[in-house]
């Protein structure tokens, strides 16, 4: 009675947002002073143990259990699709379209968005593949771990969790901008300037505070409370989306086009390296594959079909509005409402306003959801502390994840200025979808036990040169401003690289029920697009993607790595008793006759 009275008190200290001193580390690496010192001094062995060991697919799902209460099943291609628009289509299309217009690609940005899109594109390919083998709510981090193991996998989670972060906060300053506008104000005048603070994060944003509050309400409350909501506001969204095109087409004059690009293709590559913000949004919808009914089905049609349909209506947005207006006349702060007010439609500026903001809610609410199940799949693993992976049991939803990731969201949105957020968000991005690349490449060539030595070797030498030769082309983009002689080098490596994978070395697996086509090309040209896109963010971003690297690699040494080992230390543990326990068994049932053999069958 005693231990049922305990273990009910246990739930009730769980539930929410609480905690106790066990669920942050509850390792045997942090039980003394001394075990953590001994953890210390074994740094250099546990990292090798954690740099060659791999997960499973099995070992994935397996994690779930960690979590206490299983996620909901509630979620159908229809409803992936929706978050799927509701999640790309807000700030990237309604703010950074004329930020890449007017500073970098004039009209010729619609083809920045065709790079991008199509780079995003491959990535969605990539993540489905894994999405429907391992539908969990881990997204690129399970991925990884399960190819190319934990450390390459924290590192990539870490700018996951910094990606969502900071994505959300610049959706949340960009909803101010847009609010403003509608209630016909500046943005800057519904915030607080603070002297004191440096320039680039004194101008603070409580109504961006807010907004993300009553998100994380809502994301808190229910997932497929919050996907109806976000159905909703994006149909609403869908529908502002079609009146800006053809009304904008209305008002077009052709001599706006004039230059089209007015620095050329550097200008197009540059703006499309941060028009990628724009795209960030989907691979939240890989985290909901444990929320998913039919993952095999659901997940390629909602994925694949929601990048479709968004790629389109960016590329017909970014048509009309230089159709519009000249493109060094554009407003990096509200530019399809500004534009209206150019040709004299100054009405609908509101409504281009509210469809902003409609599709801004939509971002918020979509990125709520999937940091918080990021969060927890990492969390599952003890890379995290285990609090954060904890599921409420009524809600069937990560409370603890969401809501510490939302605060975080909210300290960031509270102070930095957008510009700094979007550049430092596609290093990210870029970073994390050229892993996934490489490990669906590594999924489907190399299988322990069945790979041999020799094809491991051409494998990696392949990869090696497709990473070389995609890095020496981003570098020779970086360095020579008109040169051209430098690619009749690198691509043509590159291409020498993945035609040598696909004829030398053998796939050893198979995808089970829905596979990337045109393996290994389309995973290595969207290896290539991302490294070339990172050559084209300026220095500032690298540093402080430098910076927020080194506070990973300082936790994970500290913290994560031992946490980590200590876990898969005692699940090999519990493995091997349940091992020995069928052996046991199956010695008992064979002595007594129970079984039969296979020969007298």
């Amino acid at each position: 009675m005693r231990n049922h009275e305990e273990e009910t008190a246990v739930g009730l200290r769980r539930r929410g947002c609480s905690y106790q001193k066990g669920d942050f580390l509850p390792e045997e690496s942090f039980k003394t002073w001394d075990n953590y010192t001994t953890a210390l001094m074994e740094t250099p062995h546990r990292l090798m143990d954690r740099l060659l060991t791999r997960s499973g697919d099995q070992a994935e799902l397996d994690a779930r259990a960690r979590s206490q209460t299983q996620m909901k099943k509630t979620l159908t291609w229809w409803d992936l699709i929706w978050f799927g628009m509701g999640a790309v289509v807000g700030t990237g299309i309604f703010v950074l379209t004329g930020l890449g217009a007017r500073e970098d690609a004039g009209p010729a940005v619609v083809l920045s968005y065709v790079i991008s899109g199509a780079s995003a594109l491959m990535s969605v390919f990539c993540y489905t593949e894994f999405a429907v083998e391992i539908p969990v709510a881990g997204g690129s981090f399970a991925y990884l771990r399960v190819e190319l193991g934990d450390f390459v996998a924290f590192i990539a989670a870490g700018n996951i969790l910094l990606e969502y972060v900071i994505g959300g906060a610049a959706v949340a300053r960009s909803w101010t901008s847009y609010f403003a506008t509608l209630c016909n104000y500046e943005p800057n005048d519904f915030r607080i300037t603070a002297h004191g603070l440096a320039k680039d994060y004194n101008h603070l944003d409580p109504i961006a505070v807010g907004v993300i509050a009553i998100i994380c309400i809502i994301a808190v409350v229910s997932t497929k409370g919050s996907s109806r909501i976000n159905y909703v506001a994006s149909v609403v969204h869908i529908i502002i989306i079609l009146f800006i095109i053809i009304c904008g087409l209305i008002n077009a004059d052709t001599e706006n086009y004039k230059p089209f690009a007015p620095k050329e293709a550097r200008g197009v590559f540059k703006a499309s390296a941060m028009l990628f913000f724009a795209y960030v949004g989907f691979d939240a919808v890989a985290t909901m594959a444990e929320e998913t009914k039919n993952p095999a089905k659901d997940i390629p049609i909602g994925l694949v079909g929601s990048m479709v349909i968004t790629t389109t209506l960016y590329c017909m947005l970014a048509i009309t509005l230089c159709l519009m207006q000249p493109y060094y006349q554009i407003d990096v702060d509200a530019p399809f409402s500004v534009a209206f007010k150019a040709v004299g439609w100054d009405w609908a500026k509101y409504v281009v306003a509210a469809g902003a903001l409609k599709g801004m809610t939509s971002v918020l609410l979509v990125g709520a959801v999937g940091q918080a199940r990021y969060l927890t799949h990492i969390a599952r693993t003890h890379m995290m502390p285990p609090w954060f992976a904890i599921v409420d049991a009524k809600t069937g939803t990560p409370v603890n994840a969401t809501i510490v990731m939302l605060m975080a969201t909210a300290v960031v949105a509270f102070f930095t200025k957008l510009d700094i957020l979007s550049n430092l968000l596609s290093i990210s991005t870029l970073f994390i979808f050229m892993l996934v690349a490489i490990a669906l490449l590594v999924r489907r060539y190399y299988v322990t036990g069945v790979t041999t030595a020799a094809n491991r070797n051409k494998l990696i030498a392949c990869l090696l040169t497709i990473l070389l030769s995609s890095c020496a082309t981003a570098a020779y983009w970086g360095i020579s401003e008109h040169g051209w002689i430098g690619y009749y080098i690198t691509v043509p490596v590159w291409a020498a690289g993945t035609t040598s994978l696909w004829i030398f070395v053998p796939q050893a697996r198979e995808p089970k029920m829905w596979g990337v086509p045109l393996v290994p090309w389309l995973p290595s040209s969207s290896i290539a697009i991302n490294i070339f896109l990172l050559g084209s963010i300026d220095k500032d971003s690298f540093i402080r993607f430098a910076a927020w690297t080194g506070l990973l690699l300082m936790y994970y040494f500290l913290f994560g790595l031992h946490a980590a080992y200590d876990t898969a230390r005692e699940v090999e543990k519990q493995w091997n008793k349940v091992e020995e326990g069928k052996e046991m068994n199956k010695g008992f049932e064979n002595k007594n006759g129970l079984i039969a053999t296979s020969d007298a069958s």
